[in-house]
């Protein structure tokens, strides 16, 4: 395949791992070469520019030395030994060309072959079979034996005994699974799937049954296919098979792709790198890049298959407008769209003033695209009212990390997981919401590593067949601050703290007053049980196995951030990492689990109204003067107005006018009443999205956006990973996302001048301190670099606070427990708490427009049977679901992963619209919304709330669209 050729980018498959270990000199055909102790002969020769054929070995996988077609001679050994399980030895001497070396292969292959069908030509994997590869390069010209089944599997014609029964072991093809196939036919029972779905993804989910030719691979249990075995479709199994065993049916449907360019996921945080493979324009397949440094060839179901909503016919691609929310909408060209929305947002301002408009900007968005949408505010608007989705989920750990740390990020990069001994994960789920480092740490805890988990619900870490927690604190939704200061409590008056480290990194004045704070005796595991629901022994246990374990990491996810204390909470993990010394090196730290691709970017970009890009305060003269010298303006500086504070503005006439790209508030933000109103009250909502989405019920201009997959820039992810977003294809609607930004500032008289992605990173860089240092040239140089990036870490920084905390001396803040104004009663007995699954995203705009509906087609209630049985609910009942501030109807599911009193649904489905359940409490410091406390009731239903209904018409007529004109 003919690919997008990057310098660091060397994607050959050297057979086996690499290893570390003093260096070994050996002679392989007569070339020297030096690799680490410990390699393997068949790794080496690969390095030596030599290849060694192979079927059951890839480095992505530990050798296994099952297929024999590796074999070399060593000198002074006997026999030939398989090179992938062979380690190298000094001065050893290795033949990979002897005589007898080759007729074994050809034996060995004449196996291989005389067991699998001969459709070479009809194959889908024709051109891109290792099988056919190998068979070529050890010289197969023929086949002297072949199998009783071969020929009735090459013709799909049922084999049978000598008695014409059909032989009991036979498979039939799987098409279960709605993105790949499984053929049994061309399975040669190399392992490589089964070792992936082991050491790759830790799913566990196939096995070889059956003996000799009869031998074949197997998902789950005997009645099991793929679709309804454990496999979470993230695609290793496909990626390691070197036949068409596993294959892709987008392959199958459009052909071998021929050419591909290197990109960067558009779902979660994590950040994973992709080959995106086409015919032409036309994508094939994604492929996880095994160089991708944020997820080292792995992938999930989303990244890996959930890219069709790409060419949905539910997309818009062309502008719409309309003068009121009542009319239908009206295609029109880029130019009147354009002018029509930079006309009333100019009338706005000339009659209600500069303020009377503003901007959101995306997650989902690159920096480069969200740095010009808040400097359309500041620049071309003139006022600081930009915010964006990222405050609405994880505004608390800029907040408390900034005060903790001096910073407002994660503390390490994800390869850091595999120095963890204890990890301590807190309000997050990785299996569903960031699977590929879900994997990752499943992998270092089978390795040994002890895990700690603080969550309401039993999420799948906690207990599963191949990993198990050693403490779960299921906590009453609400209670994280009570509970990490009581780890901090036991922690200080045990006597377990890293004295140290403390003396050495932090204020020691400021810690005096922390420990006698957290050891007053109302902290005490003892003294908040009631409060919590954790036991007090099983705390007392945890936080000394967190302090006593050795290196210690903290992951947490939005069960953290979005509550009333969020960043007091996040506070308390910093307090935690300090107390014990686990920051600044590998294996430990305090690490957000970002839950968009680009939420640490939007901050990064000045997204906030009251910080420029950088993490800023508009307050600043010195750093407003930056930026007033490069745009030309005078910036404001009084901080502008947050989300929740504009839809307050505009039912109060104050605000009129909104620029939201890529969000959808309607569906992501709390109190949707409360959304619906302020967006109802705006004169002007300009959309810019891919889909009609619930906010554009409400718009006046539609702007149809465009895809990663069609664009140039760059992402930032959990771990301040900045990676490339390549252009894989023309931009289906006209124009990149940045583009029309340009477009709408240009028609409100903004002269920007931009001419590709590069020169917007090379703005940033030049008024960002973080960015200083970087630009294209050096991410395609180098794949990619953790920020800060500048003269004092040119090579960006993979670990943060190693020497010593951004802000000086690490600062121990006081953690106060204080309640939240949402509490349960006679008439809403119940705690409602959120998250995601994991074969959808967000609110579901993408991944409900793929396949991935065949997993989870509808939103959930789940509710212990205790409480079910009480209201006289059964498994799959509608039940209502109402709070303090509105109800809806979905169906419930019985189980015991919550605990009686909590209930928990997802919100990606915008016939449930969860958040019209909650309220519009939020955090204290950043008006985070507190999502994971609601108290509600649920009670049985005949099926959808009259609100639903109502709810539903509204939006059927709010997305009529007139026939375009001939």
């Amino acid at each position: 395949m003919k690919d997008f050729i990057i310098p660091w980018d060397d994607d050959r498959d050297l057979g086996t791992p690499a290893k570390t270990g003093a260096p070994v000199t050996l002679s392989v055909d007569g070339v020297e070469v030096t690799v680490p102790a410990g390699t393997s002969v068949m790794r080496a020769a690969a390095l030596a520019g030599i290849g060694v054929p192979k079927l059951c070995a890839t480095d992505s996988l530990e050798a296994f030395g099952s297929c024999r077609l590796c074999v070399v001679e060593i000198e002074g050994r006997r026999g030939t030994p398989a090179s992938c399980t062979t380690p190298v030895a000094p001065g050893m001497v290795v033949r990979t060309q002897s005589e007898k070396v080759k007729k074994i292969r050809r034996g060995v292959m004449e196996l291989y072959i005389s067991d699998h069908p001969l459709d070479c030509l009809t194959c889908a994997a024709n051109g891109d079979c290792e099988l056919q590869d190998m068979a070529g390069v050890v010289g197969l010209r023929d086949v002297r034996y072949e199998a009783p089944e071969n020929a009735a599997l090459a013709n799909h014609v049922t084999p049978r005994n000598t008695s014409g029964e059909a032989n009991p072991l036979w498979q039939a093809k799987d098409e279960s699974n709605p993105y790949f196939t499984y053929d049994p036919s061309k399975c040669i029972v190399c392992n490589r799937c089964v070792r992936a779905c082991e050491e790759v993804q830790g799913t566990f989910a196939l096995t070889i049954e059956g003996r000799g030719f009869d031998s074949r691979v197997k998902a789950g249990g005997s009645l099991d296919d793929f679709l309804s075995s454990d496999c979470v479709s993230c695609g290793a199994c496909v990626q390691a098979c070197p036949t068409a065993t596993l294959q892709e049916k987008s392959v199958i449907e459009l052909g071998t792709p021929e050419r591909s360019v290197i990109t960067t996921c558009a779902y979660c945080g994590v950040g994973c790198s992709f080959k995106a493979e086409l015919n032409g324009d036309e994508l094939v397949r994604m492929v996880p890049h095994k160089h991708g440094e944020a997820n080292r060839g792995h992938s999930c179901v989303k990244g890996r298959f959930a890219w069709g909503y790409a060419s949905h016919p539910d997309r818009i691609l062309h502008p719409m407008i309309r003068d009121s929310i009542d009319e239908p909408w009206r295609e029109v060209s880029w130019e009147e769209a354009i002018g029509f929305a930079a006309a009333r947002l100019r009338g706005l301002q000339e009659k209600h003033g500069r303020k009377s408009i503003g901007v959101i900007t995306s997650s989902r968005c690159t920096n480069e695209e969200t740095f010009l949408v808040q400097k359309l505010a500041r620049g071309v608007f003139l006022n600081n009212n930009t915010d964006t989705c990222a405050r609405v989920c994880h505004s608390p750990t800029g907040y408390g990390l900034g005060q903790a740390f001096g910073t407002s990020a994660g503390t390490q990069n994800f390869d850091s997981v595999e120095h963890s001994d204890v990890v301590l994960v807190i309000g997050a789920n990785p299996t569903d919401g960031h699977p590929v480092f879900g994997s990752r740490l499943k992998k270092r805890l089978r390795q040994g590593a002890k895990l700690i988990v603080i969550d309401p619900r039993r999420i799948d870490l906690v207990k599963t067949p191949h990993v198990e927690a050693a403490h779960h604190l299921a906590l009453r939704p609400g209670t994280n601050v009570a509970v990490v200061t009581a780890m901090a409590h036991v922690i200080v008056t045990e006597g377990l703290y890293d004295e140290a480290f403390i003396r050495e990194r932090c204020d020691w004045d400021e810690f005096q007053e922390y420990a006698a704070f957290v050891s007053d005796p109302r902290h005490a595991p003892e003294a908040v049980e009631a409060l919590t629901g954790v036991p007090a022994e099983e705390l007392r246990a945890t936080a000394r196995t967190f302090a006593t374990g050795g290196n210690g990491a903290i992951y947490y996810g939005l069960g953290v951030t979005e509550h009333s204390q969020g960043s007091t909470t996040v506070m308390g993990i910093a307090n935690l990492a300090m107390l014990t010394g686990n920051i600044g090196r590998e294996g430990v730290g305090v690490n957000p689990l970002r839950g968009q691709n680009n939420v640490q970017g939007s901050c990064d970009m000045g997204s906030f109204p009251h910080e420029l890009p950088g993490y800023r305060h508009v307050k600043n003269a010195d750093v407003r003067a930056i930026f007033e010298a490069a745009w030309g303006v005078e910036i404001d500086p009084e901080p502008g107005l947050r989300i929740n504070n504009m839809l307050d503005a505009a039912t109060s006439g104050q605000f009129k006018g909104l620029y939201c790209q890529g969000e959808d508030i309607l569906q992501s933000d709390p109190d949707t009443r409360h959304v619906a109103a302020g967006l109802a009250a705006m004169e002007c909502v300009i959309v810019h999205d891919l889909f009609l989405n619930e906010t554009a019920n409400y718009a006046h201009v539609f702007l149809p956006g465009s895809t990663f997959l069609e664009k140039d820039g760059t992402f930032t992810n959990a771990e301040r990973r900045i990676n490339r977003v390549r252009r894989v294809m023309a931009p289906r609607n006209g124009y990149a996302d940045w583009e029309i930004t340009q477009l709408l500032a240009n028609a409100m008289g903004a002269g920007w001048s931009y001419a590709h992605p590069s020169e917007i990173m090379a703005e940033i860089a030049a008024t960002t301190p973080g960015f200083a240092n970087v630009n294209y040239e050096m991410l395609e140089e180098r794949g990619s670099v953790q920020w800060p990036c500048n003269d004092d870490t040119p090579d960006g920084s993979p670990i943060m606070h190693v020497d010593g905390f951004v802000r000086g001396k690490g600062r121990f803040m006081i953690t106060e427990y204080v309640a939240t104004e949402e509490r349960t009663g006679p008439r809403f007995p119940l705690l409602l708490t959120t998250g995601r699954i994991l074969s959808q995203y967000n609110v579901g705009a993408q991944t409900r427009r793929t396949d991935n509906t065949v997993w989870h087609e509808e939103d959930v209630l789940e509710i212990h049977p205790h409480d079910a049985e009480t209201r006289g609910i059964t498994e799959g009942d509608w039940v209502k679901l109402a709070s303090r501030s509105g109800e809806t109807s979905l169906r419930a599911t019985l189980t015991d992963r919550v605990s009686p009193g909590v209930v928990y649904t997802t919100f990606h489905h915008p016939g449930t619209q969860a958040n019209v359940i909650t309220t519009d409490f939020s955090d204290w410091a950043t008006n985070c919304p507190e999502y994971k406390v609601t108290a509600v009731q649920v009670s049985p239903s005949n099926g959808p709330t009259a609100w639903q209904e109502d709810y539903e018409d509204r939006a059927r007529r709010a997305r009529r669209v007139l026939p375009a004109a001939e």
